[in-house]
């Protein structure tokens, strides 16, 4: 969820559908973890609860305010079922169009969710994915990211953040895998790859999986099978300190504008959702 994002690899999926009976044609079917990964499910969220009932307690929390800290984004975030609530099997985290006013005192002309597992589940390394399906439209920005357990102590980007999914409305076929930690010349030490699908496809047509597989020394990017980056300690700016060696947590949220995406204009289509069917994090 932060900028700026110094350089792209443009890659195109195969992908493969595979139709199912759920009413509303072909979605994705998340692929299986390989039998010889040696992955362990260590956490996770399936989402079943009841419909209208918010988000497991024990294992999200929330984001409150606006401003997007840094972005300039414009919705307020709450913890509203109007904003984030179970439907279906899913987490359904819903941008509105509305005048609201939040715990900050500022009265803004979007609301929007962002949930966090800060304080009750973080990891190092592992394998970490959701199978989601993304909003559209100019000025939404959704995204799946984690940042380090240590923000409070040492604040951002010292911590050090890793965007799995991060889609712009702009760019309806791609999505980012980025990195960010410090730089002793810079705000950030940043990395950053592109993934594209085929035929003009858009990632808010339809479910797909997002993950990270991260070790000590890599991190590798994967929509659905396809691992489309692979960013290495050895390859790291060395002007920049790896933060990616301590326990991060968790985040999901749908901005609305932002520096990055720009704010929505007389096309976008409100309310968005992105519906989140699981989050899964593996150990190795």
């Amino acid at each position: 969820m932060r900028n700026p994002r110094p350089f792209s690899i443009l890659l195109v999926l195969a992908l493969a559908v595979i139709p199912l009976s759920c009413g509303g044609g072909s979605i994705m079917v998340p692929p299986p973890i390989p039998p010889s990964s040696g992955f362990t499910l260590a956490w996770g969220d399936e989402f079943n609860g009841a419909d209208g009932s918010t988000p497991d307690a024990s294992k999200w929390t929330y984001d409150l305010g606006g401003g997007g800290w840094g972005n300039h984004e414009l919705e307020t975030y709450t913890n509203r079922a109007a904003n984030a609530q179970i439907k279906s099997g899913n987490l359904v985290i819903t941008a509105q169009k509305e005048t609201f006013t939040g715990t900050d005192g500022v009265t803004r002309d979007y609301t929007s969710a962002r949930l966090k597992t800060l304080g009750l589940f973080s990891q190092a390394y592992g394998r970490f994915e959701a199978r989601i399906k993304i909003p559209a439209g100019q000025g939404m920005w959704p995204a799946f990211w984690m940042m380090g357990n240590d923000i409070g102590a040492v604040g951002w980007p010292k911590c050090g953040e890793i965007d799995v999914m991060e889609n712009i409305g702009k760019e309806p076929g791609m999505v980012h895998g980025s990195l960010h930690g410090p730089s002793t010349v810079a705000p950030t030490t940043s990395v950053t790859s592109t993934v594209t699908l085929p035929n003009g496809q858009n990632f808010a047509d339809d479910f797909h999986v997002y993950a990270v597989e991260w070790e000590p020394a890599e991190i590798r990017f994967y929509v659905d099978a396809n691992n489309y980056a692979t960013f290495k300690k050895a390859d790291w700016a060395s002007t920049g300190i790896w933060p990616f060696d301590h326990p991060f947590f968790i985040l999901l949220n749908v901005a609305v504008g932002g520096d990055w995406p720009g704010p929505p204009d007389a096309t976008t289509q409100f309310p968005q959702q992105m519906l989140v069917d699981y989050v899964r994090v593996y150990t190795k």
